[in-house]
């Protein structure tokens, strides 16, 4: 299995900045797309900043020019830089990565999420 561990999250002035961590573990063959999510309360999950195959990541209008995904593919680790934070960024924030992993001699697909992390952004 591939478990993913965050960390970064807290509490922050509007228009302050946070810097959160994803690690994917395991015996990870290959990563095709790895990014965050967000779910504030009462909303439904969203789309943050993902990257997909061909490094192309995909924002969600509400973050571009605020927000940059970046990865370590050595360290298989993605990282969220997020500047200029509003508070309806207030969220738990979820990393999501989907691949292949060893298992012995097989190849499996993998689909995983993080156990999420606060980011509360106060006015």
């Amino acid at each position: 299995q591939v478990q993913l561990v965050e960390s970064g999250g807290g509490l922050v002035q509007a228009g302050g900045s946070l810097r959160l961590s994803c690690a994917a573990s395991g015996i990870i063959v290959s990563i095709n797309a790895m990014g965050w999510y967000r779910q504030a309360p009462g909303k439904q999950r969203e789309l943050v900043a993902v990257f997909t195959k061909g490094d192309i990541t995909n924002y969600a209008d509400s973050v571009k020019g605020r927000f940059t995904n970046s990865r370590d593919n050595a360290k298989n680790t993605v990282y969220l830089q997020m500047n200029s934070l509003k508070t309806e960024g207030t969220a738990v924030y979820y990393c999501q990565a989907e691949g292949v992993f060893g298992n012995g001699s097989r190849l499996i697909d993998f689909a995983s999420w993080g156990q999420g992390t606060q980011v509360t952004v106060h006015s």
